[in-house]
């Protein structure tokens, strides 16, 4: 039985599980209303109660340590501009923190009285509860856009009571606060694929960032945690030319000392102490670690080509380098969002999902490995048998480069009549893996083969596979995309004259690109919140997103000409395949012209356009009611096209 698309986008998803105080209790985001709002639930399979109830999305939500409270984020109409609201848990009051607009300076020069507005624009990014609960801290670009500073805040304090404990020169985020609450731990990422690590002592009269990972070239320093006596912090890296990350421990007590720096021991002397390897991911990255502070429990994840594999674990009160293991966990999917402990840490809550199994909230008992399902989001009424799984396969580009990708074919394709959808990931610094989407699930149904490549430039399979399109080797990944699909030209099912690309971000550049630069490969292609001129992507992104993105795509001062003759509005006229361009008006990362100037350009090639624009959506769609129109009408556009 074939179900129409408004059953399939109200397929619920539950995830962004937090523990409460008393460890009875979880918080989650779900979106029953349509958009996701916070959640409560006080036993498995129970009956939730919702907490917020506005039309925009809630991105985050956090429980205090010692109170029945919970801060969460929430943005307005897509614009990624997230304040921060406290929810009192026993009398359902909100209130917003961060709405006044003065804050307190205690390093730097001079102080800062900001106009409310300006406020009003900045994001504020959460950085995690003090221990005793008495204080949060935040990043924020408050003071200058195109930069994030560091807050610290009180759970009493409004707004301008924030106290600005450090100026950033950059894209700071922070990582945590210290077991004993004296210092905060920050990254400042320069590129996807090289940050750096600080220490931010609270307590000194000029706080000041200390720096712990000194380091040449690119090198990633990711999800770092404290250690639970205060004296180390666990990260994942590829520092000391790994291609994929591992996990090791820094040592910050044991001053300089003399150590090999090998790419097999990955020892390296530095002013703080020395990074030693705890676990290697054997060819593969470590995605990150989850750690309780107090007792040393923890769970990392290995990422084997898209799949996850999870370790728990508790770390030697001894030797922090040592560990031992508990049963793995047998759950349905992979991890999808953070992963939280409950107050005893004798439990953790994380979300899953898989090809077949939408998103939901799984608490695993950390000795015996038992695993417990917490929620129910609904496939609305739709059976779960119903759903198609994907295969792995790998395809020969044109250089002899082997590129991944998933393909889920419908159950009955029948052979040379097989449309496809190619749907190519945004990033580029992604990875497609087998996750659910209720869009991929309602096309097979149609009777499309879904094909989701994970080209030169994706993440998950090292540092070096991920530097293969950089700057001018940019079109080495779409042409990738040609040697995908002339592989699907040869698969028996495949209707070679039926082939449509689809993809969002920098998947839409992707798509863009493959319909000037292979126009003869394609029936149809839809551009959603795409990138069509790099040089006005780079000028009109937000300011504090520039850098990084020049650091992967070429700068507007050293790559302007290359940046231009890529870029599809100046290739238009090799366009042939009909095309549906679709954006949101408050898009900060890449804004609506260009959405409005590549489907201008192409309707004056005499190419079929059609335009969709979102007045109240930024970098996709947040809202049901928006999502429900836009793949409408996309399913319309390719029923017509393909």
């Amino acid at each position: 039985m074939s179900y129409e698309i408004a059953r399939y986008l109200n397929i619920r998803s539950a995830y962004g599980a937090s523990f409460g105080p008393d460890g009875e209790r979880l918080s989650f985001l779900m979106d029953t209303t349509g958009t996701a709002q916070v959640w409560t639930l006080e036993a498995p399979r129970a009956w939730p109660e919702q907490r917020t109830f506005y039309d925009e999305r809630v991105t985050f939500a956090s429980w205090a340590p010692e109170r029945p409270e919970l801060i969460f984020g929430m943005d307005e109409g897509g614009n990624e501009r997230a304040q921060l609201f406290r929810l009192d848990a026993e009398t359902g009051v909100i209130e917003n923190l961060t709405a006044m607009p003065d804050a307190k300076q205690r390093c730097g020069s001079g102080g800062h009285n900001e106009p409310r507005a300006r406020i009003a624009r900045a994001k504020h990014r959460w950085g995690g509860w003090s221990h005793d609960g008495e204080r949060f801290a935040f990043a924020s670009n408050r003071r200058d856009e195109s930069v994030f500073d560091i807050y610290v805040q009180g759970r009493d304090e409004i707004g301008d009571e924030a106290t600005l404990v450090c100026e950033g020169d950059g894209w700071l985020s922070l990582s945590g606060w210290s077991p004993d609450d004296s210092r905060l731990l920050v990254s400042q990422a320069y590129s996807n694929f090289d940050q750096d690590l600080y220490v931010l002592d609270l307590e000194a009269d000029e706080p000041e960032l200390e720096h712990l990972t000194p380091h040449e070239g690119d090198v990633r320093y990711g999800s770092a945690s404290w250690a639970p006596d205060g004296e180390g912090i666990y990260l994942v890296t590829d520092e000391g030319d790994a291609d994929t990350l591992y996990l090791a421990y820094l040592d910050l007590e044991g001053g300089a000392q003399s150590a090999p720096e090998t790419r097999a021991g990955r020892k390296a002397t530095r002013e703080t102490g020395v990074l030693e390897t705890v676990a290697d991911g054997d060819g593969w990255n470590i995605d990150g670690i989850a750690l309780d502070d107090e007792t040393g429990r923890f769970v990392y994840s290995r990422n084997v080509e898209g799949y996850t594999e999870l370790t728990v674990g508790e770390f030697d009160a001894d030797d922090p380098t040592e560990f031992e293991t508990f049963p793995e966990p047998d759950l349905p999917g992979g991890i999808s969002g953070g992963v939280s402990f409950d107050p005893d840490a004798e439990r953790f809550a994380l979300s899953t999902t898989g090809d077949t199994v939408n998103t939901n909230v799984f608490v695993v008992d950390i000795e015996s490995g038992e695993v417990e399902r917490w929620t129910d989001a609904p496939t609305a009424g739709i059976p779960r048998a119903s759903f198609d799984d994907s295969e792995l396969v790998h395809v020969e580009s044109f250089d002899g480069l082997e590129v991944p990708a998933f393909l889920t074919l419908p159950d009955d394709a029948e052979d040379g009549q097989t449309p496809v959808i190619v749907d190519i990931h945004g990033g580029p610094e992604s990875q497609r893996r087998p996750s659910f989407s209720s869009v991929k699930q309602y096309f097979v149904d149609r009777g499309y083969a879904y094909f989701e490549p994970n080209v030169r430039g994706s993440a998950g399979y090292g540092a070096d596979y991920a530097a293969l399109d950089d700057v001018e080797k940019r079109m080495d990944s779409v042409a990738d995309i040609e040697a995908c699909v002339e592989w699907l030209h040869d698969h028996p099912a495949v209707d070679p004259d039926r082939i449509a690309a689809k993809g969002g971000s920098y998947g839409g550049f992707m798509v863009l690109a493959a319909l000037t630069e292979y126009p003869d490969l394609w029936a149809a292609g839809i551009d959603v919140v795409g990138i069509a001129n790099f040089v006005t992507f780079l000028e009109n992104t937000g300011d504090w997103r520039r850098e990084l993105r020049e650091a992967e795509y070429g700068s507007l001062a050293d790559d302007r000409e290359f940046l231009e003759e890529i870029s599809p509005t100046n290739n238009i006229e090799q366009i042939e395949a009909p095309l549906f361009v679709l954006h949101g008006e408050n898009d900060p990362r890449v804004p609506v012209g260009e959405a409005e100037q590549i489907a201008e350009k192409a309707a004056e090639q005499g190419v079929p356009v059609r335009k969709l624009i979102f007045d109240d959506e930024g970098h996709g769609f947040s809202k049901l009611e928006n999502r429900l129109e836009a793949y409408s009408a996309i399913a319309d556009f390719l029923d017509d096209h393909v």
